[in-house]
């Protein structure tokens, strides 16, 4: 069976791996760490823990498809409403953030969730540590000028051009479990999801990044589809041209994109080719003019490259 590696975060992670558990068991998540926003920002502020809201989705994607997985991933999904305390916050947030304190471990927690839910596979953070984002920012309202934002919910919502990342600490400890993953896998699939806080600070962690680029896996990049707020307007040659910056000397196999490319597939070809990859196209959205991926499309496109190295 083939052995994946997934990494990213958010809803892109999701439906990646929504798409990959029906072409494989073998499947780990590795989770981006590094939100500030929400319940998970909260419960990471007042508590000191890795933000759990990216791990919840990622585990609630890979539940059982029995009645008892989609009810615990129904669960774990339930997020609270009203004005009080708890107004806000995700179940699922408070139910990791509670296992980690009883168990005082990361990945035995989110195993232990995963137990919970029948998952068809493992769900990994990326970092042993909250991370924080900086980005340097080409601002709408001064073009002229280049200025520093701190954090993911802040760079997301920016008003202006993002033009490179880093992480806070920059050379975090990475889950050991992650970067075994990353060795063991036949693939390890990077996208798609919010370019710029999602896709980019996996390539950032540094026992990661060699990671990477030292196993013998074939590697994917999913590229998103068109909407993207953090990389309005970019083309596939912008979105490689960011990846090979914020990763030196990496190279890919194949790059997925949606079928809206159809128009221009000799750039992006020769985009791909610059990466050492070959692209593979597909009718990716939920509908046209989705910007997210349906999970069913997403599975028949993997399944048409995703086979042992």
């Amino acid at each position: 069976m083939t052995r994946v590696a997934a990494l990213g975060g958010g809803h892109g992670l999701a439906a990646s791996l929504t798409a990959l558990r029906r072409v494989t068991d073998d499947l780990t998540g590795i989770v981006t760490v590094a939100d500030d926003g929400g319940s998970s920002g909260r419960l990471r502020e007042e508590l000191g823990v890795l933000p759990p809201g990216d791990l919840r989705m990622a585990l609630a994607a890979l539940s059982g498809d029995d009645e008892r997985g989609r009810q615990w991933a129904s669960v774990l999904q339930h997020r609270f409403q009203g004005d009080g305390p708890l107004a806000g916050h995700s179940l699922g947030n408070l139910l990791i953030a509670a296992i980690w304190d009883q168990l005082g471990d990361h990945v035995a927690g989110l195993d232990l969730v995963g137990d919970l839910l029948g998952s068809r596979g493992r769900v990994l953070p990326m970092a042993a540590v909250p991370l924080d984002i900086e980005a340097d920012v080409r601002m709408d309202a001064t073009p002229e000028a280049v200025t520093v934002v701190r954090g993911q919910a802040e760079v997301a919502s920016v008003d202006g051009q993002v033009l490179a990342v880093r992480l806070d600490p920059h050379d975090p400890p990475a889950c050991p479990e992650a970067v075994a993953a990353v060795h063991d896998a036949d693939w390890v699939v990077v996208g798609p999801g919010s370019w710029f806080t999602s896709v980019m600070p996996t390539l950032l962690v540094p026992q990661l990044r060699e990671a990477l680029m030292e196993t013998n896996a074939r590697r994917a990049l999913v590229l998103n589809l068109p909407g993207d707020k953090e990389a309005t307007g970019f083309t596939v040659a912008d979105h490689l041209e960011t990846l090979a910056a914020h990763a030196p000397g990496l190279t890919l196999d194949v790059v997925l994109v949606d079928q809206s490319v159809v128009g221009r597939v000799r750039q992006v070809k020769e985009a791909a080719a610059t990466l050492g990859a070959r692209i593979v196209i597909g009718d990716l959205a939920r509908f046209p003019g989705s910007d997210q991926h349906d999970p069913a499309r997403l599975a028949d496109a993997f399944g048409g490259f995703l086979t042992p190295a």
